[in-house]
């Protein structure tokens, strides 16, 4: 209840947009699919999206609506730890809510957010998130795209660059075509990157073994799995 009040709230200052709580509403059906917790195919792909961070040139972490709204601290701690530009990007834009989402961002604790002046474009894309700075996601190499759309997704992979994507939906395009794609709840997710930065920073073959041993395709099949077996559980287990 605190999440959705908090959205919300938001949601009336122009930080979150409204189909921004309808995505949240639906992300959350999943997360009751995995009963709440972060799985064990979770935390492997974390820690892969950790080793592609790590050994990123340009890593940059694009924020969204909900993204602000939800965990701009956890945002802020991970691209600290991890040298990692914070550029804000929306599918509902208008000059006057990316300044309350980068504002809001600043107010978190944020030095510097991307995204007031875009003086680039991505290929393939037909909405306003094809917008982005030369310094920021387009000339990055790595980018780590929490609660993304499909099409973003897809022109970034384009564009040749490593997608790292946390979404609860793993059959959505996102999943799909990402790098790495994280089936866990932000708010989980972002803490536990933060930590694998401290376990993997100075273990660079460990970084290398994670990279080339991980197939997204079979992450996916296993955390689809997973919620499959969550519905099997007996949901009035342990209660009096």
């Amino acid at each position: 209840m605190i999440v959705r009040e908090r959205l919300a709230e938001l949601n009336m200052a122009g930080v979150v947009s409204t189909t921004g709580l309808i995505a949240h509403g639906r992300g959350e059906a999943f997360d009751y699919l995995l009963g709440e917790r972060t799985t064990s195919d979770a935390l492997l792909a974390e820690k892969v999206a950790v080793a592609y961070l790590l050994e990123a040139k340009t890593p940059v972490i694009s924020v969204n609506g909900n993204v602000a709204a939800l965990c701009p601290e956890e945002v802020i701690a991970l691209s600290e730890a991890i040298r990692a530009k914070i550029e804000v990007n929306l599918f509902h834009r208008t000059e006057g809510r990316m300044e309350k989402v980068i504002r809001h961002m600043e107010a978190a604790g944020a030095k510097r957010v991307l995204g007031r002046n875009p003086n680039a474009k991505l290929e393939g894309i037909a909405s306003d998130r094809a917008l982005c700075t030369k310094e920021g996601i387009f000339s990055a190499d790595v980018v780590l795209v929490p609660l993304e759309d499909g099409d973003r997704a897809e022109a970034l992979v384009r564009a040749g660059k490593i997608v790292l994507a946390v979404d609860l939906n793993p059959l959505s395009r996102t999943a799909k075509v990402a790098t790495v794609t994280i089936v866990d709840e932000v708010t989980r997710a972002l803490p536990n990157m933060t930590e694998f930065v401290r376990i993997l920073r100075e273990d660079r073959a460990g970084r290398k073994r994670l990279i080339s041993s991980f197939d997204n395709g079979t992450n996916l099949k296993e955390t689809a799995q997973a919620m499959c077996d969550h519905l099997q559980t007996d949901p009035t287990k342990g209660k009096e």
